[in-house]
């Protein structure tokens, strides 16, 4: 089995420890049981050298906040989308939701320094929802993706509480910085932007930039292109067609 295929399992548990009425298994001991056996072993072939088990227990340790946050995720969705009949409906049904649970795990592992494990954990999310979240992203609580198919956020991107996207968001770098004498992409710095509190986010936006912020409580409209910062309750839009040019229509 290779390393995908495992990871693919670690997650399946992780799911299952999330969202266990709907992945099938009530057993969350038995299950949290099987991602600190898997974890450890991979972790001690990824980091030779590192104490595995004391990763592993650090990363137990933070599962319940993890829960917690994902349930405020599922309440944004249901709140946040008239056509969701239910929470049971949006962890069920909803690609933002999927994607958004295993960035949660994926996000811990991070920062716990743990290589190429989150890395796989958001593939896994992309090939089957098209939503690719970096692991390294922070997000806060009540995060709602809708539709989802296209979205972007990058590693240093930093998401504050109650922010809702549309299909085919980007939240992205503007450039990238080289070192001066190797030529080579200087890594570890900020490249994407921030978004605060209580900002939406509509189809097709493309918002990039470590120094960009969408101030809390802005509304972001639909294929708009930023590349710098907006102050608190902004509303931003593409303009509309010139008079003319809508009467030929």
């Amino acid at each position: 089995m290779t390393l995908p295929q495992r990871v693919a399992l670690i997650v399946q548990k992780g799911l299952a420890l999330l969202h266990p009425c709907v992945y099938g298994e009530l057993g969350s001991k038995d299950s949290e049981s099987t991602i600190a056996a898997g974890l450890e072993k991979e972790i001690a072939l990824l980091m030779p050298g590192a104490d595995a088990k004391s990763v592993v227990a650090a990363f137990l340790g933070r599962l319940s906040e993890v829960k917690r946050l994902v349930q405020t995720d599922v309440q944004a969705a249901y709140e946040g989308d008239p056509a969701a009949t239910s929470p049971m409906e949006v962890v069920m049904a909803y690609p933002g939701l999927y994607a958004v649970s295993i960035h949660r795990l994926a996000h811990e592992l991070y920062l716990l320094k743990v290589p190429i494990i989150p890395r796989i954990m958001s593939e896994l999310a992309h090939s089957k929802t098209g939503i690719d979240i970096h692991p390294g992203a922070t997000i806060g609580e009540r995060f709602f993706i809708d539709h989802g198919t296209g979205v972007v956020v990058g590693e240093t991107t930093v998401i504050g509480k109650n922010v809702k996207l549309y299909q085919g968001v980007t939240l992205g770098a503007k450039s990238f910085q080289k070192d001066p004498e190797t030529g080579a992409l200087v890594k570890g710095i900020k490249r994407h932007p921030n978004v605060e509190d209580n900002v939406v986010i509509y189809a097709g936006a493309t918002i990039l930039g470590g120094d960009t912020t969408i101030g809390h409580d802005s509304e972001i409209g639909g294929s708009v292109w930023l590349i710098e910062s907006v102050p608190p309750n902004s509303r931003v839009y593409n303009r509309p067609p010139a008079p003319e040019i809508r009467e030929k229509k």
